[in-house]
């Protein structure tokens, strides 16, 4: 089991060694501050399954690229705690849920999204 894990990584390392200061997206009441969140500054919603290796390799590359920390609001979701917080994101930005997937909200509203290869933190730089 150790080999597997030293290979694949334990499902909460990504979070767990990230640099970032992500925001954990654990209640649907948070929704709401994004939205206020994202009049004044972009907010990131990472929506990761903690089960999945090309979910990992994601979060990973998009931690590696992010440089953007006093412009852009990083949040968080662990997709296999929090099924109903990521459904109620594709209902209330219109985005159709995939995993894992990078949602931008600015001005209240989904200007960006985009799932596994195609997730690149250099693209939010146009929404800054």
């Amino acid at each position: 089991m150790s080999l597997f894990k030293n290979i694949f990584g334990d499902s909460g390392e990504a979070k767990e060694k990230s640099k970032m200061a992500w925001r954990a997206l654990t209640d649907l009441g948070q929704l709401n501050e994004i939205v206020n969140e994202s009049t004044e500054k972009p907010v990131a919603i990472f929506k990761h399954s903690t089960r999945c290796s090309i979910s990992r390799m994601a979060l990973r590359q998009f931690e590696q690229e992010f440089d953007l920390e006093e412009k852009v609001i990083p949040y968080y979701l662990d997709l296999l705690e929090h099924r109903d917080i990521s459904n109620e994101i594709a209902n209330r930005f219109g985005v159709y849920h995939q995993s894992p997937q990078l949602i931008v909200i600015k001005d209240g509203k989904a200007v960006y999204d985009r799932s596994h290869e195609s997730i690149t933190a250099s693209k939010l730089v146009d929404f800054v």
